[in-house]
């Protein structure tokens, strides 16, 4: 039991040094070049509270807690286009960016909603929740949102049938590692002819450039980037668009800039953190890999878009990891887990349980 237990606290550890290290490592960037921390000290706050939420509110109530957050996520995403400037609701990096993470986070908690209830018409109530964020999405003419929603909807009613974790996660990890090579390959301007015309016109000018200016400061200076929050002061392309929020719109090409290799690395760390803590939580299998799979499509949605500077995105997807992750406050007797112990794992076990280690 003593081991079980300190084989399930090697992730909370983990994720503790690694949000500490962004912390860290954002002041000593700043005070080398003068930088502006406050941004992402408060992105990794806003994290680790939603995540410390939704570990304790996931014990507490295991379905409500996904299903309201399913629903404040949904309304903030409807509230997101009227707090911006005019400009920013049809550009795809802005507000737009948000409205999808924020609604692919919405899906993935009402599926683990769905997974976790035993009540089939609570259930079923929930599945058309999810598929309700999805229209959301389509009446607010966000397609990053429709598309992430549908993929996160999917890959919940897979997991049903999944019946290891680990390849599963594996594979989301893959996916986020290919759309970070992909915009790195756009940023550095190495893709064909023909492809990087058809990329160019589907992100727009405008962002390419902010990439491309970004990735050249990530090769100025390596080390520790050009400082927290002065991409703006030194980007030639932000500087000639109006109106113009400072940033690149690629979390990774901004960490790149900004806090040098160290800080993409640190970023890294954290999503592929929270996947670890997903494959040693304690949660049935499908509520693991729908969120994971919510997590990822946030992912993929900063990499290519601005969501992580919005506070109520990272506030989210820490809660969700919280609900994901949380685990009983009381453990099973010994005698229950030694008589259990003394036979083989059913089949529907499997998939519940499957791919993560014996606790």
């Amino acid at each position: 039991m003593h081991a079980a237990g300190e084989r399930r606290n090697v992730s909370d550890a983990v994720g503790v040094t690694v949000l500490a290290g962004c912390a860290v490592w954002s002041l000593v960037t700043a005070a080398v070049h003068d930088g502006r921390p406050e941004g992402v000290l408060l992105a990794v706050l806003a994290l680790a509270a939603g995540y410390a939420a939704g570990r304790i509110l996931g014990v507490l109530m295991p379905v409500a807690a996904p299903c309201a957050a399913a629903l404040a996520g949904l309304a903030l995403a409807v509230a997101l286009p009227r707090l911006g400037p005019g400009p920013e609701i049809v550009a795809p990096p802005g507000h737009t960016g948000a409205t999808a993470a924020a609604l692919a986070l919405s899906a993935g908690a009402a599926c683990c909603a769905a997974w976790t209830t035993p009540l089939p018409v609570l259930r079923l109530a929930l599945w058309l929740l999810a598929g309700g964020v999805a229209v959301a999405g389509a009446l607010l003419g966000s397609t990053a949102a429709v598309v992430a929603c549908c993929a996160v909807l999917l890959c919940s009613l897979a997991a049903g049938r999944a019946q290891q974790r680990g390849p599963a996660l594996a594979g989301l990890a893959v996916v986020a590692a290919t759309v970070a090579g992909l915009t790195w390959a756009v940023a550095g301007n190495v893709l064909p002819g023909s492809l990087a015309d058809a990329v160019r016109d589907r992100l727009t000018s405008r962002r390419v450039g902010l990439w491309r200016d970004a990735l050249g400061m990530a090769h100025r200076e390596s080390g520790l980037g050009v400082g927290p929050g002065r991409f703006g002061e030194l980007s030639e392309t932000a500087a000639r668009s109006t109106p113009s929020d400072g940033r690149p719109h690629s979390a990774p090409l901004q960490l790149a800039a900004e806090q040098g290799v160290v800080g993409v690395l640190l970023l890294a760390a954290v999503f592929y953190w929270v996947l670890f803590a997903l494959w040693r939580a304690p949660r049935p299998t499908p509520v693991v890999l729908t969120a994971g799979a919510a997590l990822t499509a946030l992912a993929v949605v900063a990499t290519t878009g601005n969501a992580l500077s919005f506070t109520t995105v990272t506030v989210g997807a820490g809660l969700l990891a919280g609900l994901a992750t949380a685990r009983p406050l009381a453990e099973e007797p010994a005698a229950s887990e030694s008589s259990e112990s003394s036979r083989a794992p059913s089949r529907c076990e499997q998939g519940v349980h499957g791919g993560r280690p014996a606790a």
